[in-house]
């Protein structure tokens, strides 16, 4: 049953994908929710779009430009923290 096989892998592989979109997604949702109430918002965030990246290339992108900002942003607060020492 060539045939059933295919089909099989098919589901188990959209199965995946909704798993992953569901899971993603209900993390970004806390994660925003997490900005506004006490917790790691932007942590919870970064995490909802690291599991979406395992299955979309679009969050793959996304959480790519977002570690670049974070670098960004965390080597001009080491250069003012330099700056303020001296």
């Amino acid at each position: 049953m060539e045939g059933d096989d295919g089909a099989l892998e098919w589901m188990r592989h959209n199965a995946r994908r909704v798993a992953v979109a569901v899971l993603g997604g209900a993390l970004i949702i806390v994660g925003v929710a997490l900005l506004a109430l006490p917790g790691p918002g932007m942590v919870v965030v970064a995490a909802g779009f690291a599991v979406l990246a395992t299955e979309f290339p679009w969050a793959k992108s996304w959480l790519a430009a977002a570690r670049r900002r974070a670098r960004g942003a965390g080597d001009a607060l080491r250069q003012r923290v330099r700056r303020a020492q001296d």
